[in-house]
């Protein structure tokens, strides 16, 4: 019986790229479930041998460590070299698209509670 191995779900595509390489070079018998044409479905990568759970679940695992690893050493380098865009910084190279979604969100929030607030009167 199959046995659920990686979730994709909010995981980027070189990643899971990376995940199922790793898997095909171990030879490790998998197979991959859509997410759906709604996105409402499990999209994950599924052991077809279940024997080879632990020895599968050891290459992901080290595999994120070492992603992990390596993102953080990058954002240091960046940080480092002046390179990393602060959130303030962000905002400044684009203030009109700053201001856009900020109108946008506070428009949400006034539709969102104007009912609420009438109930009260």
């Amino acid at each position: 019986m199959a046995k659920l191995l990686f979730k994709l779900k909010n995981v980027f595509d070189d990643e899971a790229d990376d995940i199922r390489q790793l898997l095909t070079d171990e030879q490790i018998d998998f197979y991959e479930s859509p997410a759906g044409n709604w996105g409402i479905s499990m999209h994950a990568l599924w052991l077809n041998d279940e024997t080879q759970y632990s020895d599968a679940k050891q290459l992901i695992d080290e595999y994120q460590l070492e992603r992990s690893r390596r993102i953080q050493k990058e954002v240091q380098q960046q940080k480092a070299d002046g390179e990393f865009e602060t959130l303030l910084q962000r905002i400044l190279h684009r203030p009109v698209q700053f201001l856009v979604y900020s109108a946008f969100i506070l428009f949400m929030l006034y539709i969102s509670i104007m009912p609420f607030l009438e109930i009260g009167q």
